[in-house]
């Protein structure tokens, strides 16, 4: 009968195994392009200059400012430093990568009719790096109030016993395996906790839906170890064209590549005389991949010789995802005088259903005036609505909730950036400032980005190279669990990029 039952569940609802929350949502939203050594340089206020592969993906029509056909290559170093505190403990983490982050070419075309306004057009693909997930830190401290238990607490309580626990004779990874399919990823949970002993029912029945915790009192020594790699890659097929040398447009197509892969370990400790359980090491892992699309389309007007103005529009990225988790237990209790320890292994990798995400459109303005041979000052302003990212499909009722919570959890949020440029005959000299605002209405829990960047460049005819340096600061709590323990240790990170770019006419 039980086995019936949970076949029905099953069949009726698909939404009960998924596991997104808000935090999925802003990482695939952030469009943090990394670029050539000179857009880097100047913050990437290139919205109304073009003129460099990067510029293609804040305004497509930036590539119609090219004479000629042009490619780039860039290599960077990213090193990312955190200070993280979590109650009375202090930790530090570094972590840097050497990766190529930008590769592209754009192909010039000239109209032979003299008598046309339309002077040429221009046919370009570039691929930038819109995101690095590479990170590793740990955060540990003396929780004085929470325990890993109110985790586990929280998704049994008010759950039949018999949805969280194994028929007779069932191993433990054919109840994971089964409760997760038909129950979902909370019962999961639950079911972790009963079988680690960190929860016990109240009545040993079917029908019992009440819970007693076997960890108690206070201070609990915990430790969080987050490691993950990936990235977020876009892939710009772009076209634009110049009329009169004074209007230029541009679209592009993107293709868009998500690989994140997660790992998280909770540790806890405590030697309280009220618990049972004296130790818990819990273990997840994520691994996301998807793919997506999105277009842009820009325009750059020159109003004088000196002064351009630019208006970009990115359409939503629209978003296929695949996820799959697996989850390990440890427990050590106390019983009969004697230490015992109990492995939950469940050896199943939770395969989801694909599910859709629209990220937020961006709408981006911008001016530049620049002074003849010898340099240039520009401005790019941002905005994106991140509360109006959407899982899909809307009619879900999950996701319905879940959009919900995006909306009244994200906010609209504003980037500026600043770059100038000075030259002295094939030698640049570069620098740049850029400020976003959190997506979040509270920005204590994810804050704005300050930063700042230098750069030179040298031009050896056809080719040029050109480096650039930026720093950047953002401050981050981090939750280790959306439910029960919802403690959060700070992030204080500091972001150090090394580019350099070869840029040559072909």
């Amino acid at each position: 009968m039980k086995k019936a039952l949970m076949f029905c569940i099953g069949m009726l609802s698909t939404s009960i195994l998924l596991a997104q929350d808000v935090t999925d949502a802003v990482r695939y939203s952030m469009d943090e392009i990394q670029g050539t050594a000179r857009f880097r340089a100047m913050g990437g206020a290139f919205g109304a200059l073009g003129g460099d592969m990067s510029a293609v993906n804040i305004n497509p029509a930036g590539s119609a400012i090219f004479n000629t056909s042009h490619a780039s290559l860039t290599l960077g170093y990213f090193d990312k430093q955190d200070d993280i505190t979590y109650f009375n403990g202090v930790n530090t983490a570094s972590n840097s990568n050497v990766d190529v982050n930008q590769l592209g070419a754009a192909f010039v075309f000239a109209n032979n009719n003299p008598n046309s306004p339309w002077k040429r057009f221009t046919l370009s693909a570039a691929f930038d790096r819109v995101a690095d997930f590479d990170d590793d830190w740990i955060a540990s401290g003396v929780n004085p109030n929470t325990s890993i238990v109110e985790y586990f607490f929280a998704f049994a309580d008010g759950q039949r016993l018999d949805e969280i626990s194994a028929f007779p004779g069932e191993t433990i990874s054919q109840a994971y395996s089964e409760i997760g399919r038909f129950f979902g990823f909370g019962n999961q949970q639950a079911f972790l906790g009963y079988e680690g002993f960190i929860i016990d029912p109240v009545s040993n029945t079917d029908d019992n839906t009440e819970y007693i915790r076997n960890i108690s009192g206070s201070d609990f020594d915990q430790t969080f170890a987050y490691t993950s790699r990936g990235y977020n890659g876009k892939m710009a097929f772009n076209f634009a064209t110049n009329y009169d040398d004074k209007f230029y447009f541009g679209v592009n197509l993107n293709a868009h590549f998500i690989n994140f892969e997660r790992t998280t370990f909770f540790s806890e400790s405590n030697s309280n005389a009220s618990s049972t359980v004296t130790n818990v090491n819990f273990d997840n892992n994520l691994l996301t991949t998807g793919s997506g699309f999105s277009f842009q389309l820009g325009g750059i007007a020159k109003l004088t010789e000196e002064f351009r103005v630019g208006l970009s529009y990115n359409s939503p990225t629209w978003y296929r995802i695949s996820e799959e988790t697996s989850q390990f237990l440890a427990t050590t209790r106390l019983e009969n005088g004697s230490s015992v320890n109990q492995i939950v292994n469940p050896n199943v990798t939770n395969i989801f259903p694909d599910y859709r995400l629209q990220t937020p459109g961006k709408i981006t303005g911008s001016l530049a005036y620049v002074f003849g041979r010898t340099g240039l000052l520009s401005f790019d302003y941002s905005v994106k609505d991140y509360a109006n990212a959407q899982f899909r499909p809307t009619s879900d009722v999950f996701f319905s909730a879940l959009n919900g919570e995006i909306n009244n959890t994200l906010t609209s949020a504003s980037s500026y950036r600043f770059g100038g440029e000075y030259r002295y005959k094939q030698l640049s000299f570069r620098g740049g400032y850029r400020f976003e605002e959190s997506p979040y209405q509270d920005n204590t829990f994810f804050g704005d980005l300050t930063g700042y960047s230098l750069g030179l460049g040298y031009t050896f005819g056809s080719f040029n190279l050109d480096l650039a340096f930026s720093q950047s600061e953002r401050d981050i709590n981090y939750q280790f669990f959306n439910v029960g323990l919802t403690d959060s240790a700070l992030l204080q990170s500091k972001f150090t990029d090394i580019v350099l770019s070869l840029g040559f006419r072909i």
